[in-house]
């Protein structure tokens, strides 16, 4: 089973660019996503009180998981290692995409603790300046709640009418937010990924040793 994860962040991407370069990964590696996990969960909230993520993952052993980036699984260092222990354990095959690279129960450990340290210093970056939305990202929208509906009208080549009427919604702001939001081009993943030949050696080298 392949399952795709996602999880917005103000600070980071937006559900719909993790959507974007899901299914351009996708398509790009001949991989038919099954299921769509989109966690509507705060950061804020510990691994300890995300049961229903706990538990779906528990569900699914042997899956692969794909997500565009370490710290959607959490951006709590204690968390991510357990996460990555759990995941391990029952059999993940996890692709990080922008890292380029999978881990999995065959991966060196030099890989493992690259993208656990990658994400450290990611947050030790994040905590050092004054915490913003990046330029150039979206607002958060009313209609981000039916994102996965909406992605799926869209694949069944449904019209915007049709979409509006089953979401109650009003039509002209429903336009604006497939085309604000390019929900066409991540529902049908056209935009196709550069994968680095030695992906895996440059999260390695990423890894930062204390002076």
């Amino acid at each position: 089973m392949t399952i795709a994860y996602i999880r917005s962040d103000k600070n980071f991407d937006a559900a719909h660019e993790q959507l974007q370069l899901i299914n351009s990964y996708a398509v790009s590696n001949s991989l038919i996503i099954d299921d769509e996990f989109i966690d509507q969960t705060s950061q804020n909230k510990r691994l300890k009180d995300r049961a229903e993520v706990t538990e779906y993952f528990q569900k699914q052993t042997g899956s692969t998981l794909l997500v565009s980036d370490v710290w959607v699984l959490s951006t709590d260092m204690e968390d991510i290692v357990q996460m990555f222990s759990c995941l391990l354990k029952h059999d993940f095959s996890v692709h990080f995409i922008k890292q380029s690279v999978v881990m999995s129960r065959q991966s060196s450990t030099m890989l493992v603790l690259g993208l656990m340290d990658n994400l450290r210093q990611t947050i030790q970056s994040e905590s050092s300046r004054v915490i913003g939305r990046p330029v150039g990202s979206k607002s958060t929208s009313k209609f981000d709640k039916h994102i996965k509906e909406i992605i799926e009208f869209i694949r069944d080549k449904k019209s915007v009418s049709e979409m509006s009427r089953v979401l109650d919604v009003s039509r002209s702001s429903l336009k604006d937010y497939i085309e604000s939001r390019e929900l066409k081009e991540v529902a049908f993943g056209s935009l196709l990924l550069e994968v680095s030949s030695d992906a895996e050696e440059q999260v390695i080298n990423t890894i930062s040793c204390s002076k």
